[in-house]
């Protein structure tokens, strides 16, 4: 099973393994997404889960529980539970 993953405002899609992060899908996929670490902690791919839900791969991700509450995950150590709507521009590889 995949879940489909698109990015707003740009609309780009993809189809996204559950067992793969979100941003190495989108890299398998051919879309740059914004990144460092690849292990949660420098949040520089921190972005706004618009619709969906994810799993992380860590205990606690770099993330408060207020940013959680407000929608903000980090592609990096997250896998898509279902189909997702992320507000995150791609990047040019």
């Amino acid at each position: 099973m995949t879940w489909r993953i698109e990015l707003v405002p740009s609309r780009a899609c993809w189809d996204a393994d559950p067992n793969t992060s979100l941003l190495l899908s989108a890299e398998a996929a051919g879309f740059a997404l914004a990144s460092s670490c690849r292990n949660g902690t420098c949040r520089s791919c921190l972005c706004r889960l618009q619709s969906g839900q994810v799993a992380y791969d860590i205990e606690w991700p770099g993330l408060s529980a207020e940013e959680k509450t407000e929608g903000w995950i980090l592609p990096c150590v997250a896998r898509p539970l279902s189909d997702c709507v992320l507000e995150a521009e791609p990047l040019a590889f």
